[in-house]
């Protein structure tokens, strides 16, 4: 740790170190940080631990990175930053450094949400809704705040209202379309998206996951698509009903592949 923190140092010297890392500050190298963390879902996601090592120690050179930069500036340095961390694990795990008891992890779940409460009031919050992050990704995000919510209370009791209110706001997403109103279809189509994630987290799913998941299927059969027009130019050749003639059959053999692989499992 002591070598990286002195890699850091000298990177970030006007004088003997990288003119990049010299002239960079906090906003600039937010970005890169916020990328890192992807990197790790990425190579968790891919079951990739060789990836997963490298892109772990991106993710600390990251935190390294911004503590020097609050080092220099007199804020703070990576020793508080780590002392911190220790402080709170310590204060938020009673159970495990005290003699408090917890019945299971989903009430440790709420005890841990109530530490957090209790230091968001000592830092002058008084809102449900303070202390989200507006730099989170926003499917992340608009979880963090439904979850808030529901603290008070102001929650459905189950997904099938929200999937009653999700046909609701596609009806209003329609009307919004007729009128030709871009703000309206923007607010109308920032409304669908918030039911989606919503309706995610009633049924206990990650939309981000979800979503990955999404995207990854939907390469993996346009990779297809491709390869079976004979590529780039033999797509584009083709109308969209042969495009979407062709679609369903790949996505026809791709189930019919895994219903294989189930059945040898």
């Amino acid at each position: 740790m002591q070598q990286l923190l002195d890699i850091m140092r000298r990177l970030r010297d006007p004088d003997k170190g990288c003119p990049w890392d010299a002239k960079q500050d906090f906003s600039t190298i937010a970005p890169f940080t916020i990328e890192e963390a992807y990197e790790v879902a990425d190579a968790i996601a891919r079951g990739n631990m060789e990836d997963l090592k490298d892109e772990l120690g991106d993710l600390l050179f990251q935190v390294v990175f911004h503590a020097q930069m609050a080092s220099e500036q007199g804020s703070f340095d990576f020793n508080q930053v780590q002392q911190a961390i220790c402080d709170k694990m310590i204060r938020r795990h009673p159970h495990v450094f005290a003699d408090f008891q917890v019945e299971d992890a989903d009430h440790q779940t709420r005890v841990w949400e109530d530490y957090k409460a209790e230091e968001r009031k000592h830092r002058g919050e008084h809102s449900l809704m303070d202390g989200i992050p507006v730099g989170m990704a926003e499917l992340q995000r608009s979880v963090k705040l439904q979850k808030r919510a529901a603290k008070a209370g102001f929650d459905w009791d189950s997904a099938e209202p929200v999937l009653d209110k999700f046909d609701e706001e596609l009806l209003e997403m329609r009307a919004a379309l007729d009128s030709g109103d871009r703000r309206a279809i923007e607010d109308e189509l920032g409304d669908l998206l918030f039911v989606a994630t919503n309706l995610a987290r009633k049924l206990g799913i990650d939309p981000g996951g979800a979503l990955r998941a999404g995207n990854a299927k939907f390469e993996r059969r346009f990779r297809a698509l491709e390869d079976t027009a004979g590529g780039q130019d033999g797509l584009q050749a083709m109308s969209i009903d042969e495009m979407e003639t062709l679609w369903q059959a790949v996505k026809k053999l791709e189930n019919e592949d895994q219903d294989q692989v189930d059945e040898s499992s």
